[in-house]
């Protein structure tokens, strides 16, 4: 082999070794799993709360959505989006949270301001990240990944997609199929 040949190959054993790693932490939870139980503080409407999926599912379906960080162009939009449809979650019988990385502080203002006091976000810690499967990379923010649990605690539908079009939509029509 000569060198520009040696190098070539060590590009592509690189290259390869980058999609594996983009691969594997975009590997979220399969539909069918026993979604992890957790709780962590959020805010709904400015203020402080305990949310805990234990309770939150004795009451019904959840769509937990996580999101990258809030106040960003498609995170802004993705929680407008599903502040708007909140009356239809809320008919199909299920509550919504979306999940990321802030802190309090950011999320209190973010429930309040894109949110629209509609639905609550929770702080997404490392626990809850890795049980998810959601980070992305090791940047310490999350995959835009939404995901429909039933009252049993299981994953009925999983949609991971970077473009927050179709997150509403989607969780939307399993929440619905639950019904059924």
């Amino acid at each position: 082999m000569n060198r520009k040949t040696t190098a070539s190959l060590g590009a592509l054993t690189l290259l390869g070794m980058a999609a594996l790693t983009v691969t594997s932490a975009s590997a979220e939870l399969p539909k069918g799993a026993k979604a992890p139980s957790f709780a962590t503080a959020a805010a709904l409407a400015g203020k402080e709360f305990g949310f805990n999926l234990s309770a939150a599912l004795a009451k019904g379906p959840v769509v937990l959505y996580f999101y990258p960080k809030a106040f960003t162009s498609g995170c802004t939009l993705e929680a407008n989006a599903f502040a708007a449809a909140m009356p239809e979650f809320k008919k199909a019988g299920a509550s919504v949270i979306g999940m990321s990385n802030d802190d309090i502080a950011t999320l209190k203002r973010f429930s309040r301001e894109e949110c629209r006091d509609a639905f609550p976000v929770g702080v997404a810690n490392p626990k809850i990240i890795g049980a998810y499967d959601v980070a992305m990379g090791t940047s310490g923010l999350t995959t835009r990944t939404s995901y429909v649990i039933a009252r049993d605690g299981r994953i009925v539908a999983v949609h991971s997609n970077a473009d927050y079009r179709g997150h509403v939509d989607k969780t939307l029509a399993a929440v619905r199929a639950l019904k059924k």
